[in-house]
């Protein structure tokens, strides 16, 4: 039986965020709120459950914007630094839950995150710093249960990696994909409201992400109702995307917040 649920969009910037570092907005008009973007992460929570994917360098900054306050676990998509350098911050919710807190990933990013934060993992060389983490391997193709929450992972291709996909009942989550075979689409047929990687915008040779071409190449097969592009750049003003995008889709802002069947 299905469940409400909602989506929060943490994040829905690139790697260098909106303004990137000295102010600089690019084509960003800067009077515009929704084109401050913090790194790309989402929350999913229930009355009774809240999962994070991806803990980036603004995780405390965004937790504190939407008062989550609680958190069950969190998830990553793959290990590049803008979607895991905050992930010190879950020693908050170790100390306060007095338990480690669980992490679940594919092995190529655990690896990468012990390698990277061992001391988050193993404990530190005094007693002041303990183990926060514990480390469950993701599985693709594998359902998952947490708390009420239920949801399948599937691999996306990201061109140097790849990246972990969510689909949560009608909500699908794809952030960094350069594009979807045929297991990932079928994975994500049927859903209703999709936020998708667009940091590729118009360039037709753009690496490592999608450009709108295969988003909207990939929806003719997926069938979302509703799709937004996260992973948004420099280059992407957001009154500009609303203006251009055809119906259906529209730009993810910083604390979007999305009713879902879950």
């Amino acid at each position: 039986m299905s469940k409400a649920a909602t989506i929060t969009v943490l994040g829905c910037g690139n790697s260098t965020g909106v303004p990137a570092i000295g102010n600089y907005w690019g084509v960003c008009n800067p009077n515009e709120p929704k084109n401050i973007r913090t790194r790309s992460s989402v929350a999913i929570q229930t009355d009774q459950t809240t999962l994070i994917i991806d803990t980036g360098p603004d995780f405390r900054q965004q937790m504190n914007r939407e008062n989550i306050t609680n958190l069950d676990a969190a998830f990553y998509t793959h290990f590049h630094e803008d979607h895991v350098n905050g992930i010190h911050e879950l020693r908050a919710f170790t100390f306060r839950n007095k338990a480690l807190t669980p992490i679940y990933a594919d092995q190529p990013t655990l690896d990468a995150l012990h390698s990277r934060f061992g001391f988050l993992f193993d404990g530190g060389n005094l007693d002041i710093y303990p183990p926060v983490l514990a480390p469950n391997k993701l599985e693709y193709g594998q359902n998952y249960q947490i708390g009420d929450l239920e949801f399948l992972c599937f691999e996306q291709d990201h061109d140097s990696c790849s990246s972990v996909g969510y689909r949560f009942g009608d909500f699908g989550y794809s952030t960094d994909i350069l594009d979807l075979d045929e297991v990932a689409v079928n994975a994500l047929k049927g859903i209703k409201t999709w936020i998708v990687d667009g940091c590729g915008y118009h360039k037709e040779d753009y690496v490592a992400h999608a450009n709108l071409k295969t988003i909207y190449r990939l929806n003719e097969q997926i069938g979302a109702e509703q799709v937004y592009l996260t992973s948004l750049s420099l280059a992407m003003d957001y009154k500009t995307l609303c203006e251009e995008l055809p119906e259906g889709y529209k730009p993810a802002h910083d604390g979007l917040r999305l009713n879902c069947q879950i």
